[in-house]
């Protein structure tokens, strides 16, 4: 019986480590990334800057970084929904993930 309760406790810690980063290291990371937009583009990113500021090439190279990550999570999210409901399945035993049956 306390196997159960074991196998239990590890399904509960991996669905709480996803939805800690799925729901909120997503969120977060898409805020880094508008936080990198403002430093790309220059001007008072912060209310105590006092000024505007020259633009940084890195900042908008990060924050299309970050947002081409979260776009491509947000589109593997949808692509499972999707493959689920023909009965398919995402396997990710490649590098990138495929579409195969169940």
């Amino acid at each position: 019986m306390s196997h159960v309760w074991e196998l239990e406790a590890a399904a509960l810690g991996q669905i709480a480590l996803a939805a800690v980063v799925l729901g909120a290291g997503l969120p977060a990371l898409f805020a880094l990334g508008i936080r990198a937009s403002a430093w790309g583009r220059g001007g008072g990113a912060e209310a105590a800057a006092g000024g505007d500021h020259p633009p940084h090439p890195l900042g908008r190279v990060l924050s299309t970084a970050v947002f081409a990550l979260v776009v491509l999570v947000a589109l593997l999210g949808v692509g499972f929904i999707v493959a689920s409901g023909y009965g398919k399945a995402v396997s990710f035993e490649d590098v990138y993930p495929t579409v195969v049956d169940k």
